[in-house]
């Protein structure tokens, strides 16, 4: 419960980032860290951490986004937390990225990015809106895409 007695809107957290099976590196590291910062400093509440390995273009055809949708169809979560859009699906299969955000909009379920040069100043920004160029995303812990 929030100071004013609302509850806090519960969200799932994303993360497919590790291109080998259990694999615990980097990448998913800061994924889990950016993710639970976004959620703290915006009131949110974290209910579940789905995990998928980075690789299988096609978001339904991987185990932890089907959890993530299942978890969208109970009305469980107002939100899904993502570090960038590649997580969903990568630039190269950006038309299944699309489908999949509009399926959560549809179902009035937002996707919020956690990196902090896609949600800096943009509480707001989201999905559809977003576009990125090359020289964006040059960081050390950005993916190789």
């Amino acid at each position: 419960m929030t100071p004013h007695g609302e509850t806090t809107p519960p969200v799932v957290l994303y993360v497919c980032a590790e291109r080998a099976k259990g694999a615990n590196g980097t990448a998913t590291q800061y994924a889990r860290t950016e993710g639970h910062a976004f959620a703290q400093e915006r009131g949110l509440k974290i209910a579940e951490i789905v995990t998928d390995t980075y690789g299988e273009p096609d978001p339904v055809q991987r185990r932890g986004w089907r959890r993530v949708r299942q978890l969208v169809q109970t009305g469980d979560v107002t939100a899904v937390l993502v570090r960038w859009p590649s997580a969903i699906a990568p630039e190269s299969a950006h038309e299944l990225r699309h489908r999949e955000t509009a399926w959560l909009r549809d179902r009035g379920v937002r996707v919020r990015y956690t990196w902090p040069p896609l949600s800096s100043n943009l509480p707001s920004r989201s999905d559809e809106s977003l576009v990125i160029s090359p020289g964006d995303a040059q960081t050390s812990n950005s993916p190789a895409r």
